[in-house]
């Protein structure tokens, strides 16, 4: 299982994810696709994305709007594997030109 990060661990990788806010032990980031068909493109590859890591965010769409959160529940809040996932997310989203 992999151990629960620090206060002050969680804080500078946050300052390393612009975009990406703490809500509790979790960090959330909501993006923009171009449509909705692109936002279901963007969810499907982070889905990948997260099956292969085994770790998988929530993911929330309201039309053009996504939202992911990322907490590992086996460590009771945020670990490295959630800020791994999430700089690979910023990286798909990017690469697919959604804010």
């Amino acid at each position: 299982m992999p151990g629960r990060l620090e206060e002050s661990a969680v804080t500078v990788r946050l300052r390393e994810l612009p975009g990406w806010t703490r809500d509790g032990d979790r960090i959330v980031r909501t993006v923009e696709a171009p449509s909705f068909m692109a936002g279901i493109d963007l969810v499907g590859e982070v889905a990948r994305a997260a099956e292969e890591a085994d770790h998988h965010p929530d993911i929330d769409i309201r039309w053009r709007r996504v939202t992911f959160a990322l907490t590992t529940h086996s460590a009771g809040g945020l670990t490295e594997r959630d800020f791994a996932l999430a700089r690979t997310i910023d990286e798909i989203a990017a690469r697919r030109g959604v804010r």
